[in-house]
C-alpha cells in the first residue's frame, strides 16, 4: 500500500479538533481528521449549548479568526440570549441554547466542504516518533499515517473511566470506548500526565415535567445579537425557552444519606474535579447551610423530547438520583433517558506547551482542548483554530502564532496555561483577563479579522463584511464629531430625561456621553442624525453598538491600551533558553525551580508565573542588559 502523508494529522473531532482541521485546511494544509466515530463529530458531550461568561467572548473570536464554531451555533440555535447586559459592555457575554443533532450535522456538512480536508474512521494507538520529532500516527487498524505535524484534541477518551455510583465503566463518554496507549507513550517520553474528573446530569424526557411549576426563561427577542459576524437574517429553527426550579431539603437528605456511594466521597475518584460547575453531591457538601439550588431544565433540540438538568450533574447510584429529582414538584413523575455520570481521564500539564501550543518536548506535536486540562466547548475550540494554525505553519515552515493577553480571551486562556499550569479543570472568566474592557464581545472582529485576512482564513464574504463595518463605524463617528446640537432641539427631551438642558451648542459626540442617554435617544431626537444613519445598508445595529461603546467608554478604553502597551514591553524582551535557572543564585529558590520547569519566552511571561518576584523579574532584566 503506498505512504499516505499529509502536512497536518488532527487526532479527535471534537470543537478544538473540528476548528483545528477546518484551519490548517484552509491555509491550504492537505488535512487528515481522525475519528473515533463519524456520528459524532463535534458532539456537544454535556450541556446543550455554546456561550457564557467570558466563553461567548471566545465564540466570537474563534469567529473573528475564520473559524467555524460561531457560524455553527447561530445555525442551530434554539435560544439566544446576552448575558450581564446589566452591567458594563466588558461584561456582556452571548450564550445560545444549541440544538444537539442540527449541530454535529452543521459541522459534519461543513468539514465535507473543504476540499483538501479527509476523515478518517479509527482510533490512534500510538505516535510515530523519530528523533524526537512526531512524523505521524499508528492507528488501532494499524494503518499509518505521516505527516509534518500532528495535534492531539482528543477530550476526555485518553484512559477514560465513567462512574455510575459504584459501578466503574471503560469509556470516553457513555456508549463510547475509551482510548489507550498515548499517555503511557507520551508518558515514557518524559511528558508530564495527571488524572482530572468531569461530570454530567441526567437527561429527562420533557412529557414527564409538570411544566406550571417552574419558571419560564426565555431568550432574547430579534436576530440582531449572534456569534458570527457573518450570520445574516432570522434563525430558522422554532425558538424554545428554558425553565427553572430549585432543588429542596428534601432533595439534600436523599443526597447526603448517600453519599457513601458516591465516587467522590468514598474514594473512587481520586482524580480534580472543576471547582466552578461542581457535582451536586459536592453542592450539598461545600454549602451545607443553602436549603436549595437553581436548576435550569435546557431544551436538547428542537424535534426532540430530552431535556438537561444543568446544576444536577452527580455520579451518585441511578435510583438515588431518580429518588432525588422525584421530591421536586415539577420533576415528581420525571422518567429519565439515562443517569449522570462522572468520568475521570487523563491529560497533559500544559506548561510543557509553547504559546504556539506545540510541545516543548516532542518537534511536530500540538495540543488542544481538554488533553491540556481545560473544560468547555468554548476553550477548546479556541485552542483548536490556534492549534490548526500553527501546525500548518509548522508543516510549511512559517512563523508562529502567538496571540497577547491584551489581544484576545484566546490569548489569556493560553497564557495561563502554559504559563501557570493547571490544580483543577480550567475554566475562563471575565476575571481572568486584565485587558477585559479591550476584549468586549462585541470588537473580536477588530481585533482578530486582521489577522484572519492575513492568514488567509477570512472568506470573501467576511472581508467585505468587516471592511464595510469599520468603514462606517469611523463614517458615524466622524458625524458625530463635527455635527452640532443646538439646545432648542433637545432640551425638551433632556428635561424629560432628567438631564440638564444646554446652554449652548455642543457636538453630538459630547452629548451622548451623558449617561441616561443612548444613541437610540439621540436617533429619534435628531432627524438629521437619523437619516444619515439610515444609509447603512448592512450590520446597522452591530455597528451602532460598537460606536456608543467606543464614544461612552472612550476614555477607559484609552487608559487600558496604555496599560496593555506597558505590559507589551515586558513580552518583547525575550529569554529563551538564554539562561542556565539553576545557577542563577540571585533568584529566589522557587523562581530558579518554577524557570527551570516551564522555560518562559519572555520576561513578561516569567513576570506572570506564580512564586516568580518583582526582584526576580528584576535580576532577569539586568542580566538581560535591561
Amino acid at each position: 500500500m503506498n505512504r499516505e502523508e499529509y502536512d497536518v494529522i488532527v487526532v479527535g473531532a471534537g470543537h478544538a479538533g473540528c476548528e483545528a482541521a477546518a484551519s490548517a485546511a484552509a491555509m491550504g494544509s492537505r488535512v487528515l481528521l481522525i475519528t473515533l466515530d463519524m456520528n459524532k463529530i463535534a458532539q456537544l458531550s454535556c450541556n446543550p449549548a455554546m456561550g457564557g461568561i467570558a466563553k461567548g467572548q471566545i465564540v466570537r473570536e474563534v469567529d473573528a479568526l475564520g473559524g467555524w464554531s460561531g457560524w455553527i451555533s447561530d445555525a442551530s440555535s434554539i435560544q439566544f440570549r446576552m448575558l450581564n447586559r446589566s452591567k458594563g459592555p466588558a461584561m456582556w457575554s452571548p450564550r445560545a441554547q444549541i440544538d444537539r443533532m442540527r449541530f454535529m450535522e452543521r459541522w459534519r456538512e461543513t468539514l465535507d466542504t473543504i476540499p483538501n480536508l479527509h476523515i478518517w474512521q479509527d482510533g490512534v494507538a500510538e505516535l510515530l516518533v523519530k528523533n524526537k520529532r512526531v512524523i505521524g500516527v499508528k492507528t488501532l487498524l494499524l494503518k499509518e499515517f505521516y505527516s509534518r505535524s500532528v495535534v492531539l484534541t482528543v477530550g476526555t477518551f485518553l484512559g477514560g473511566m465513567m462512574h455510575f455510583g459504584r459501578t466503574m465503566i471503560p469509556g470516553g463518554r457513555i456508549s463510547e470506548p475509551a482510548s489507550y496507549g498515548l499517555t503511557e507513550q507520551l508518558r515514557d517520553l518524559g511528558c508530564r500526565t495527571d488524572r482530572m474528573k468531569t461530570g454530567t446530569p441526567a437527561r429527562i424526557d420533557e412529557r414527564s415535567v409538570d411544566w406550571s411549576l417552574t419558571t419560564e426563561q426565555k431568550g432574547d427577542e430579534g436576530d440582531f445579537h449572534h456569534f458570527s459576524y457573518c450570520t445574516e437574517g432570522a434563525n430558522t429553527l422554532r425558538q424554545l425557552s428554558c425553565h427553572i426550579l430549585y432543588t429542596s431539603p428534601e432533595c439534600h437528605e436523599i443526597l447526603r444519606a448517600s453519599l457513601a456511594d458516591s465516587p467522590l466521597y468514598n474514594g473512587q475518584i481520586q482524580s480534580i474535579g472543576p471547582r466552578y460547575c461542581p457535582s451536586i453531591e459536592t453542592k450539598i457538601v461545600t454549602f451545607a447551610d443553602k436549603e436549595q439550588h437553581q436548576l435550569f431544565l435546557e431544551p436538547e433540540g428542537e424535534n426532540t423530547n430530552e431535556y438537561y438538568i444543568n446544576g444536577f450533574s452527580s455520579s451518585l447510584p441511578l435510583e438515588v438520583q431518580l429518588e432525588a429529582l422525584r421530591t421536586l414538584p415539577a420533576l415528581r413523575n420525571v422518567r429519565i433517558y439515562r443517569p449522570g455520570y462522572a468520568i475521570e481521564y487523563d491529560f497533559f500539564d500544559p506548561t510543557q506547551l509553547y504559546p504556539t501550543l506545540a510541545h516543548k518536548l516532542l518537534g511536530g506535536l500540538y495540543m488542544a482542548g481538554q488533553i491540556n486540562g481545560t473544560t468547555g466547548y468554548e476553550e477548546a475550540a479556541g485552542q483548536g483554530i490556534l492549534a490548526g494554525i500553527n501546525a500548518h505553519n509548522e508543516a510549511h515552515g512559517l512563523g508562529d502564532f502567538v496571540l497577547q493577553r491584551s489581544e484576545a480571551y484566546i490569548g489569556v486562556l493560553v497564557d495561563d496555561l502554559v504559563t501557570k499550569g493547571v490544580d483543577e479543570p480550567y475554566r475562563m472568566f471575565t476575571s481572568r483577563a486584565e485587558f477585559r474592557t479591550l476584549l468586549r464581545q462585541d470588537n473580536a472582529d477588530d481585533r482578530l479579522t486582521p489577522y484572519a485576512i492575513k492568514l488567509g482564513l477570512a472568506s470573501e464574504l467576511r472581508r467585505d463584511r468587516f471592511t464595510y463595518k469599520e468603514q462606517m463605524i469611523e463614517e458615524v463617528k466622524a458625524f458625530m464629531a463635527q455635527y452640532s446640537v443646538r439646545p432648542d432641539r433637545v432640551n425638551g427631551f433632556l428635561e424629560q430625561q432628567g438631564e440638564q438642558p444646554l446652554k449652548h451648542a455642543i457636538r453630538l459626540r459630547e452629548l451622548l456621553l451623558r449617561p441616561r442617554l443612548t444613541l437610540d435617544h439621540l436617533l429619534d431626537v435628531l432627524p438629521p442624525f437619523r437619516t444619515f444613519v439610515e444609509k447603512i445598508a448592512s450590520q446597522r445595529e452591530e455597528i451602532l453598538e460598537r460606536v456608543e461603546i467606543d464614544v461612552k467608554y472612550a476614555g477607559y478604553i484609552e487608559r487600558e491600551k496604555q496599560q496593555a502597551d506597558r505590559a507589551m514591553r515586558l513580552e518583547s524582551i525575550t529569554l529563551g533558553n538564554r539562561f542556565d535557572y539553576l545557577s542563577l543564585e540571585q533568584l529566589s529558590t522557587e523562581a530558579r525551580q518554577k524557570l527551570d520547569r516551564i522555560r518562559p519566552e519572555t520576561i513578561g511571561q516569567a513576570a506572570r508565573i506564580p512564586g516568580v518576584s518583582p526582584h526576580d523579574i528584576s535580576v532577569l532584566l539586568v542580566l538581560c542588559g535591561r
